[in-house]
């Protein structure tokens, strides 16, 4: 590359003041105001949210800044280059590295739906594909795992339905971090997997499928009235490792909530207190969602795409055999570094989800320069 071919990308990129800094400043100011009444202290749960939104705003207004100071540094790089210095190596690391900079910062301006900052549920499901998809369903797992200590996230498996030879017919864990919903919903639909198996002897190639839903974690703030006489609860005896391990009293905890016919359970502590506060939690967080998808009109949609979890509903394929690719079906996004996608390495397709659903745009046109 030279420096007459090198290609200069502004912060702005056309997306539409995602980089709105004057408007920002103008919310923080606001927040200020309030924080600085001292009736605003006397109420803990009300200040903790507008807290953590002050702390936001104050990050993205940093952000911005770090943005024009790294500009203004590539400026000067370019007219050096004008001038005759040999500077193609920096201007390319400089550009690459503002790219990925300000894609992160993109993102988190677009988690701004009302849930984005809560904690995840997550719910996994093998589909069509037997002991296969059951395999593919447990790589899932630890792909999220794995992507989450990327992030620094805290994760903690809750219930999972062992398959019968291999990996899980079901697991459901949870994802604690900021905007840990806001990113895990681009996750959410069918994953396709395309591979040579290792249970075939024959060495053939299977298609496996799994879904993934994802559902905010609702705190105390907001009310969900749950009726006691609404819920079933069963206890039973949860399973593990054996020898030692095997738990010996019925500690494990399934709630059912008769009025949707929702299902939540929880076997991950022994204590049997535990895991109904969990299970708990989780109804919660599982009705909250429903009822706002009743309001979208949206839940019938939901539910068709959990009975069909197989070819022609993926949002995204990995393939392994007989070439290496993940493609996002939506955002039309390519990795050919299959195995760094599958060790965690999401951020691009949850950039590029999240992009998608603000603009419409596909992986390639939130480059264009307008």
């Amino acid at each position: 590359m030279t420096a007459a071919s090198a290609t200069f990308v502004p912060v702005s990129r056309g997306f539409g003041g995602i980089f709105d800094a004057a408007d920002k400043k103008s919310q923080l100011e606001a927040i200020e105001k309030q924080t600085a009444d001292p009736a605003f202290w006397n109420n803990s749960a009300k200040n903790r949210s507008v807290l953590q939104e002050r702390k936001r705003l104050v990050q993205a207004i940093e952000s911005e800044k770090e943005l024009s100071l790294r500009v203004a540094d590539l400026e000067a790089f370019f007219e050096l280059a004008a001038e005759g210095e040999s500077v193609e190596d920096e201007i390319a690391a400089e550009l690459k590295s503002l790219e990925e900079r300000a894609d992160q910062i993109e993102t988190e301006a677009l988690l701004s739906a009302e849930h984005d900052h809560s904690n995840a549920i997550v719910v996994l499901h093998s589909g069509a594909g037997g002991t296969e998809s059951q395999d593919w369903t447990e790589m899932l797992l630890r792909m999220y795992v794995r992507w989450a200590e990327r992030k620094g996230f805290k994760t903690e498996l809750t219930d999972s339905l062992p398959g019968e030879e291999a990996g899980f017919k079901s697991a459901t864990f949870t994802v604690a971090g900021d905007n840990a919903y806001g990113l895990m919903r681009s996750e959410i639909g069918v994953h396709r997997l395309v591979r040579i198996s290792p249970f075939d002897s024959a060495a053939r190639r299977h298609t496996s499928f799994a879904s993934v839903f994802v559902y905010p974690e609702i705190d105390d703030q907001i009310k969900v009235d749950i009726r006691p006489d609404d819920l079933r609860i069963d206890t039973y005896r949860a399973g593990g490792a054996g020898g030692q391990h095997v738990n010996m009293t019925d500690s494990a905890v399934r709630i059912t909530h008769a009025p949707t016919g929702i299902v939540v359970q929880c076997q991950n502590e022994r204590s049997q207190h535990k895991n109904k506060a969990s299970a708990l939690k989780m109804l919660k967080s599982r009705l909250y969602d429903h009822e706002m998808k009743k309001k979208q009109k949206e839940l019938d949609k939901l539910e068709a795409s959990k009975s069909d979890i197989n070819f022609g509903s993926q949002i995204r394929n990995y393939v392994l055999a007989p070439y290496r690719l993940v493609k996002d079906v939506r955002t039309r996004l390519e990795q050919g570094d299959v195995d760094r996608v599958l060790d965690g390495d999401l951020d691009p397709f949850m950039h590029a989800f999240l992009v998608y659903a603000k603009t419409g745009k596909t992986a390639g046109e939130d480059r264009e320069i307008e």
